[in-house]
This record gives structure tokens, sequence and C-alpha cells, in this order.
């Protein structure tokens, strides 16, 4: 059950009851904007389930205080900035919620303070962090001999867990470069996925904007 409120501008806003886990669910300024995970390729849509091992669970992020105006990591939706923390009252019960927008996708969540650590919300990664993450990006591609349907369920895992070095994993292994096969649209998909993912964090690091943070990392990938 969820309880939808509209804001002033008209936008729809959805927190799950207390008893449910937390929302993520878009205030969306526009009808077609919509939440952007990973994407699906298509093949992989059609797919019956598959009875393999289950994709390892999303890491539980340290415990972690945030404030107004820091930019943080939601898993599913990557880098976003808190607008701000205070209480409100949802189905009955007051909740002290961190509101989180994501700019590029005219959205914003409410995530309860008490549920951010297990809903795997956390701030920027360390300059330490990513720096392991560009190491990553100078390893060898580790492509499993499995069938690409499974291979780019795992890839999405990574992608959703808000990892950089999980995520960089996604973009070492899927990379192309010069005189190298070209990718699958599928694999196309996932890649730009990962490399948004990724350059949208190292942005928020360097206080620069997405595509100089593409650029950066694209030009990294060619020393490699």
């Amino acid at each position: 059950m969820s309880k939808t409120t509209s804001n002033s501008k008209g936008e729809q806003q959805a927190v799950e009851d207390v008893s449910n886990q937390v929302a993520e669910q878009p205030i969306s300024d526009n009808a077609t904007a919509e939440p952007r995970p990973a994407p699906r390729p298509a093949d992989a849509e059609r797919r019956p389930p598959h009875n393999g091992p289950n994709l390892t669970p999303r890491a539980i992020a340290k415990a972690e205080i945030f404030v107004e105006g820091d930019h943080v990591v939601y898993p599913t939706h990557g880098v976003g900035k808190v607008e701000r923390i205070a209480v409100e009252e949802i189905a009955g019960h007051k909740l002290e919620l961190i509101h989180i927008t994501f700019e590029e996708n005219r959205m914003t969540l409410r995530v309860p303070v008490a549920k951010a650590r297990t809903a795997g919300l956390r701030k920027l990664a360390t300059r330490k962090l990513f720096d392991e993450a560009l190491n990553v990006l100078r390893g060898k591609a580790r492509i499993k001999r499995t069938m690409w349907s499974r291979r780019a369920q795992e890839y999405e895992a990574k992608i959703n867990s808000g990892d950089p070095l999980a995520i960089a994993e996604v973009v070492r292994d899927l990379h192309r470069n010069a005189g190298q096969p070209d990718q699958s649209f599928s694999e196309r998909q996932i890649y730009e996925a990962a490399m948004d993912r990724l350059a949208a964090e190292l942005g928020a690091l360097d206080k620069t904007d997405k595509l100089t943070a593409i650029t950066k990392l694209t030009d990294f990938l060619k020393t490699v």
C-alpha cells in the first residue's frame, strides 16, 4: 500500500506504508519521465526464469548521516542530491524523510531516514575508492562462457548495486577499442548504462557535468 499526494506543481508523490519496503516511486513533472534503472535487452525480457544460482544481493551501505545539499547515490537510480530532510505524516505515522532529487530524470524520491541504510543509500565514493574503480578499468575483460541473457542479467545487477567497482567491471568487460568486434545492440545498451552511472558519480566528485566525465572516462579507456 502507498499513499499518494500532490505538491504545488501537481507532481505525484508516493511513499510506501511503513510496513513495506522504502518507496522508489518518482515525482515527475512530465508524464513520460520514468526512473531509469539499467535497460533490459529485448531478448532477456522474453526469456523464462532461469534455474541457476541467485545473483549476489545488494550490499547494505554503512550507516551515514545525510544533510541538505549532499550528493548521494541511490542504487537503482544513481547520483542524486538531498533537497531536504523533513518529518512528514505518512499513513498515520510520522516519518523523517530524505527528499532526493534526480535532476536529469525530473524525479524525486522520499526515503525514510530509518531505512536509508538498508535501501543502500550512500554518499559519493571517496576519491580513493574511485581510483580503485579506474584501476578496474585497466584490467583485462573477464567474459564468462555463459549465455548472453544470463550475463546481461548479472551486468544489470552490478549496475543497480550502486557499487562503483562493480559498475566499472561492466564497463571494462563490454568496452571495445578500435580493431575489436563491435558491440551488439544489447551490449551497447548495458555498456552505456554502466558508463552513465560511473560518469555521473565521477562528475559529482570532480564538480563537473556528466558529459565532461564521460569524455574523461572515454579518453582514459583509450590508454588501457
